[in-house]
């Protein structure tokens, strides 16, 4: 078991607001970016909330990969977003599509400023 785990929180995305609010707007192009980036997606959920009085509600968008899994989670009051692309090495070396997945999405919002995390997950002896 082997694989790399990206997460990105992204503050005070310059994005437009539909980005942070429209789940089908987001998960049409998550899907997009996934496949261009040259990962399988296999499912998918797309999900709004409202908002509750307090504007317009978030998004969560998750999307299974044949390499494991993408999910965002949108906080538009806060312009806010986190990110996490998780992806196994079985079969192929995908930490690159990884990674170039994780630039597309942080070019999507287009965050003031971000902080990024890498894990190497397994211990690479399994």
């Amino acid at each position: 078991m082997q694989g790399l785990h990206l997460t990105a929180d992204l503050y005070q995305c310059r994005c437009a607001d539909a980005w942070l609010t429209d789940a089908a707007q987001l998960g049409d192009w998550c899907i997009q970016a996934m496949q261009a980036a040259g990962l399988q997606p296999v499912d998918k959920l797309f999900h709004s909330f409202s908002g509750e009085g307090k504007g317009a509600g978030g998004v969560t968008a998750t999307v299974l990969l044949a390499e494991s899994h993408v999910c965002l989670h949108t906080w538009p009051a806060q312009r806010a977003v986190t990110a996490d692309v998780y992806v196994a090495n079985i079969g192929a070396d995908h930490p690159a599509k990884a990674r170039g997945l994780m630039l597309a999405l942080i070019d999507r919002f287009e965050p003031e400023w971000t902080e990024q995390r890498s894990l190497d997950r397994g211990d690479g002896d399994a």
